[in-house]
């Protein structure tokens, strides 16, 4: 590992001053960093922990199960959150499937989004739940759909010295569910994430969102999957018809886990089962 020079601020305008400079990085949870840095695929000349500042790390929610989350928070709070499990139950499931608990006890959601993989298991269950992103910086503050936040493989809208601060949860649905295709039971990165949220009426649909992780450059809504299933009664036809859409939505690519075509029919699998779990759970 090279040497880099090592910061502790106390507040954010001070974290993002250092952060702004060039060849810094961001310690939250370090469970990406530290790894990257010992294996030399991350050479920073200043790491800067966010351990010190305060009300980062806090899970917050409404009477009407709105909930908001600290981007410091560790991963393995938000899976065994109470109101994260009620409201926004397909979240604390991609929680849950983050490394070994030993690494959920480390790792941050802020961190586990930060990293920008299309692959990220807690991103999914963000995008169903309508997720706004607030990020801090010297400058003041602003805010942004979790599905607007990414825009390549390991790459995100963020400016130099931007911060995440926290996630909000608006808009809980009655049921969702998320689904990771993967070879073994435990850490193992996912070949396919999908996660649904169904609000229903009736046996109708009022509402659904697909959020889709690994079959894209960024994690991605299937939103004409979205849109075919909204206002319709439940049927399996349509969740064979709401498959095929989201799978349409992807452009995967082959590599040593599996190839393009099975992360495209995946999807179209899995997206009928989450949604039938999600409506179930409704």
């Amino acid at each position: 590992m090279k040497s880099f020079d090592f910061f502790e601020p106390t507040t954010l305008a001070e974290a993002s001053r250092l952060f702004a400079e060039e060849h810094a990085q961001l310690l939250a949870g370090g469970t990406d960093l530290v790894i990257g840095m010992k294996a030399s695929t991350e050479t920073p000349q200043s790491v800067i922990s966010l351990q010190k500042i305060q009300g980062l790390d806090s899970i917050t929610s409404d009477s009407d199960g709105g909930i908001t989350i600290g981007a410091m928070t560790k991963v393995r709070e938000v899976e065994l959150s109470d109101d994260v499990q009620k409201y926004h139950t397909a979240l604390a499931e991609g929680a849950s499937e983050i490394g070994s608990i030993q690494i959920r006890n480390l790792a941050t959601i802020g961190g586990n989004i930060a990293h920008a993989s299309p692959a990220a298991d807690t991103v999914a269950g963000l995008l169903v739940a309508d997720a706004q992103v607030d990020i801090a910086s010297a400058d003041g503050g602003r805010s942004v759909p979790i599905n607007e936040l990414f825009t390549g493989p390991g790459q995100t809208v963020l400016k130099p010295g931007e911060i995440i601060t926290q996630f909000r949860l608006p808009n809980p649905a009655s049921g969702s569910h998320y689904i990771k295709h993967k070879i073994r039971e435990v850490m193992d990165l996912a070949f396919i994430g999908v996660a649904s949220a169904v609000n229903i009426d009736n046996g109708t649909i009022t509402d659904a969102r697909i959020g889709l992780a690994a079959v894209a450059p960024t994690p991605i809504r299937a939103t004409e999957a979205e849109d075919l299933l909204k206002g319709k009664e439940i049927t399996s036809e349509l969740l064979e018809q709401a498959g095929e859409a989201a799978a349409a939505a992807t452009s995967p690519i082959s590599d040593l886990r599996c190839s393009a075509e099975h992360r495209k029919e995946m999807v179209n699998v899995l997206t009928r089962r989450t949604l039938q779990l999600a409506i179930d759970r409704a």
